[in-house]
């Protein structure tokens, strides 16, 4: 549904008799401070009017999708002003009814909840999402929720923050009706409510009061083990006093605590991971309006783990998909994973039945690669061997339809030597993506040399439709992601080498503590495959450009030829019971040996050097990947680690805890391990960008 513009960020206007009060602020009518200043007037022109009620609506494809958040950087911010106007919106003696579409989400609800009643569109999203945010809701989202929907169906909105479609919202009581023209079924609902008491919700009773502490009892334990995450028990405490001393102490407690949780570094950090990621669509030297080549059908050469995942990506987007083994076991193995995927997806009532026949059916498979000669888009998902990728390149080249856009799966390949082998240069493109490819967000775009703009600009639109936080990087070893995990799992091993465990390496940096990783190093490459990542190091190493010290990640090279694989052999840096994890004494014993063999000496290594040398040689590399221009931004660099790497949003990636510390620190430590460990690889030299920072005192924010 799209309303038309009415030029105004907000306008008021009377149709037979009905007041309408219309939010137009695009693209997304986020509650800015000019929608707060022109709410007052609009409201005076009702309250001043003889009109009947009021239908309060939004202009364009959606409704309120939340507020504009660049607002809460500003020290003189406070929600009052809005919730004043919410207040007086609530206390209407004629009915107001709210018009919902597209998203209602965050502040946007909060004026539905101000409302008297309520009418959504059958597509309409709404939530609250603050805590994606670090925050709570600032304009009484924790005192109307409870008292239309319950509170233990109120906190578990408030503290999930995933939206609810329009049937939920009208199961639970958040909404009253759903029509396909709300502005119209509002008209109709203030010509049924006209003359009758308002319902205001600040005044209803929470309907499971009587539960109230069994509720959030549980709640508060929870909240307590995880006191890295303050917006949960923020949450809490403003949803457990509105129910228990009443909306107006409720009110007080949940301004104090939304301007408290404004200032906390949590909150900063998930902010900028917000903007970041948006930022990140942006390119430089692209223009806006750069024409899109048409793409609906998809290929996908190579059925292995990674091809399928693929697949499943573009099919859940609902693009036809063509997956291509020429292996006749491979491809039926692909085959079978993906529907066996959907039938447990199904089984967990994820999707219905029917949508995981729909979908599964939009995959079909062939074994010859002419099968993927008019496809709109072919992505190559082959094994990770450069003269293999070469040989599929040219085959695509010669193959495929002018036109079509030829990917390449590769985490760390040359995709510029890959471009030119397919002899159509300007149409290849790198797509990195991670794995299970149809469940992990990130999707690292790789632009070659010769890559065509409009390629690049159709890739990052596609990326949008199967749902990616796509980013853009240049072409070197690793891109973005990998080349910083390659200093880091580079010095995990290094200090493995001098006698650290993994056990003790990967506890400082899952420790919140410290950094809050989902998986420290160790436990990372086990899940990847051991074999996986030493594949990759062996070759690099082979091709000269890596580092030629016989010592260098000795310990993955050598498990990998010893078999130690990881989880899927049961035996890498650690040894597993089922998924458990459990120190492995003969990986230790290796590298014991390897640290003998290469005259390493065995040291003592506490928290603070094991932080140090895993983070700061990540944020050394990333000064230089924005140095040599690989990626953007740094800001692209943090949504790279938080969308595909584990690294805490709540830390706002490598760069924006970079900034947290200091450059200065980071570059005296730099040389403090230097001088402590050697420095005649180079290592630990600052890159110039960074001592640049220190120097002058510059953070990786401006950049």
């Amino acid at each position: 549904m799209t309303k038309p513009s009415t030029g105004q960020a907000v306008s008021f206007h009377i149709e037979d008799g009905i007041g309408f009060l219309t939010i137009d602020q695009p693209p997304v009518n986020a509650i800015s401070l000019a929608v707060i200043a022109a709410l007052g007037p609009a409201l005076d022109a009702f309250e001043a009017s003889d009109a009947r009620g009021l239908v309060v609506q939004a202009a364009g494809r959606t409704f309120v999708a939340g507020g504009d958040i660049t607002m809460f950087d500003d020290p003189a911010f406070t929600p009052a002003p809005l919730n004043a106007l919410l207040d007086r919106i609530e206390a209407s003696n004629r009915p107001v009814v709210a018009a919902l579409h597209g998203t209602t989400l965050g502040g946007g609800l909060e004026i539905a909840m101000a409302c008297h009643h309520r009418i959504a569109d059958p597509a309409t999203r709404l939530g609250l999402p603050e805590i994606t945010l670090g925050l709570i809701p600032g304009s009484l989202g924790t005192q109307r929720l409870p008292r239309l929907v319950g509170l233990e169906k109120a906190a578990g909105m408030i503290l999930g923050g995933k939206p609810i479609s329009a049937g939920d919202a009208q199961s639970i009581g958040l909404i009253d009706a759903i029509a396909e023209d709300p502005s119209a079924a509002a008209i109709a609902a203030i010509d049924t409510l006209t003359g009758t008491e308002p319902r205001r919700t600040r005044v209803q009773v929470i309907p499971d009061l009587d539960r109230a502490e069994a509720i959030l009892a549980p709640l508060r334990d929870v909240a307590a083990s995880t006191p890295w995450h303050p917006a949960k028990a923020a949450a809490i405490e403003a949803l457990s006093t509105g129910a228990t001393d009443g909306y107006d102490a409720g009110e007080a407690t949940e301004t104090r605590l939304f301007l408290d949780l404004v200032k906390t570094p949590a909150s900063r950090a998930q902010r900028h991971i917000f903007f970041a990621e948006r930022a990140a669509r942006r390119i430089s030297d692209l223009p806006g309006d750069t024409p899109l080549r048409r793409v609906e059908t998809i290929g996908i050469l190579g059925a292995g783990t990674m091809g399928a995942g693929i697949a499943m990506a573009f099919a859940n987007a609902g693009f036809t998909v063509t997956l291509v083994d020429a292996n006749p076991e491979a491809l039926d193995r692909g085959l079978t994973r993906i529907s066996q995927d959907y039938e447990r997806l199904a089984a967990r009532g994820r999707l219905s039945a029917d949508d995981a026949d729909r979908i599964t059916a939009r995959i079909s498979g062939a074994e010859s690669i002419a099968a993927l000669a008019d496809v709109d888009m072919v992505v190559e998902a082959v094994f990770e061997d450069m003269d293999l990728k070469c040989r599929v390149a040219a085959e695509l080249g010669a193959i495929c339809k002018p036109g079509a856009i030829l990917a390449t799966n590769t985490s760390t390949l040359d995709v510029d030597r890959i471009a030119q082998a397919s002899g159509r240069p300007e149409a290849v493109i790198g797509t990195h993506f991670f794995s299970p490819a149809q469940i992990m967000r990130l999707l690292e775009v790789v632009r070659a040399r010769d890559t065509a703009p409009d390629v690049l600009a159709t890739v990052m639109s596609v990326a949008s439709r199967i749902r990616k936080t796509a980013v853009v990087t240049g072409v070197c070893y690793g891109f973005i992601g990998n080349r910083m995990a390659e200093v880091y799992m580079r010095e995990s091993e290094a200090m493995q080498m001098e006698s650290a465990t993994p056990g003790q390496i990967d506890g400082v940096i899952e420790d919140p503590a410290w950094l809050g990783m989902a998986m420290g190093p160790s436990r990372m490459l086990d899940m990847a495959g051991v074999d996986v990542g030493a594949r990759t190091v062996i070759e690099w190493i082979a091709s000269g450009d890596g580092p030629q010290d016989p010592a260098y990640r000795a310990l993955c090279r050598a498990m990998f030829d010893s078999g130690a694989h990881g989880q899927k052999t049961g035996h890498g840096y650690y040894r597993y019971e089922g998924r458990t994890a459990l120190p492995n004494d003969d990986t230790h014993a290796l590298a014991a040996q390897l640290a003998r063999q290469h005259g390493i000496t065995s040291r003592d290594h506490d928290a603070q050097e094991i932080f140090e040398r895993l983070l700061y040689p990540m944020v050394n590399e990333a000064a230089l990947i924005l140095d040599e221009g690989i990626a953007q931004r740094a800001s692209d660099i943090d949504v790279v680690w938080t969308a595909g790497y584990g690294f805490p949003a709540w830390r706002g990636g490598p760069l924006f805890m970079a900034d947290e510390i200091g450059a200065d620190a980071i570059v005296a430590a730099m040389h403090r391990h230097g001088a402590t460990l050697g420095n005649a690889d180079g290592r630990w030299t600052p890159a110039p960008l960074l001592s640049r920072l220190a120097r002058e005192g510059g953070r990786f924010s401006d950049l």
